[in-house]
């Protein structure tokens, strides 16, 4: 997503003609409204770019209107666990009234990264044809701030898009991969998800020979 330099500025000093240069009550009048209008515009339209319009900066308020915008979810709905909730005795005393297990239902708020990562997930969906080439190329630039190397892969079928994380994802960002449908693939196409949790085995400082193996 390419976010242009936008010049939201308005310079009044601008419309006075050079024949009233010397006309000091006109001078100040346009000064008081260049100053109204660096106040109540410029820098209103900056903050609107930086807090909604720029995905890389937006804040809630921005994501959630980005996510009405794009219809999906900033929230997931979880289901009561279903177990016993720990706690004294043979009645587990008192702890169903604590926060040890969910008796029912309820929703879970996502964070700020989390919003960002699906949004972008989402957008990138609706503007792209989701060629190999196109994914990896957005999947280095979505999660290059998340210290996760992913990459994805054709399985020369076109029965599945295989995600391939070199590196184990933060919490976060593994609870958006298991309970959102937002990794981008071609229409009709299956999911995998393979995560690497450790170096694969070889010999020498390189591993050599066994990144072509199957040690991993």
């Amino acid at each position: 997503m390419n976010i242009y330099d936008l010049d939201t500025s308005i310079d009044t000093l601008r419309a006075i003609l050079w024949q009233y240069n010397d006309a000091d009550t006109l001078q100040a009048l346009a000064r008081s409204k260049q100053r109204w209008y660096e106040k109540n515009h410029t820098i209103f339209w900056q903050n609107w770019i930086r807090d909604v319009f720029d995905l890389r900066t937006a804040n809630d308020f921005g994501l959630d209107v980005w996510a009405i915008i794009l219809g999906v979810k900033t929230s997931f709905s979880m289901s009561p666990t279903g177990k016993k909730n720990f706690g004294f005795g043979e009645f587990n005393f008192n702890f169903n009234r604590g926060n040890f297990g969910r008796t029912g239902s309820g929703t879970k708020a996502l964070t700020r990264e989390q919003k960002r990562l699906i949004i972008r997930m989402r957008y990138f969906n609706l503007i792209s044809r989701s060629t190999i080439t196109e994914i990896n190329r957005f999947l280095a630039y979505a999660f290059r701030d998340y210290g996760t190397r992913v990459f994805v892969v054709d399985d020369n079928k076109m029965d599945y898009a295989v995600y391939v994380f070199r590196d184990l994802p933060d919490s976060d960002v593994q609870f958006v991969i298991d309970n959102f449908d937002i990794l981008p693939r071609p229409a009709a196409v299956g999911l995998k998800v393979l995560i690497h949790k450790r170096d694969r085995f070889g010999f020498g400082r390189f591993n050599k020979n066994f990144n072509l193996s199957t040690f991993s």
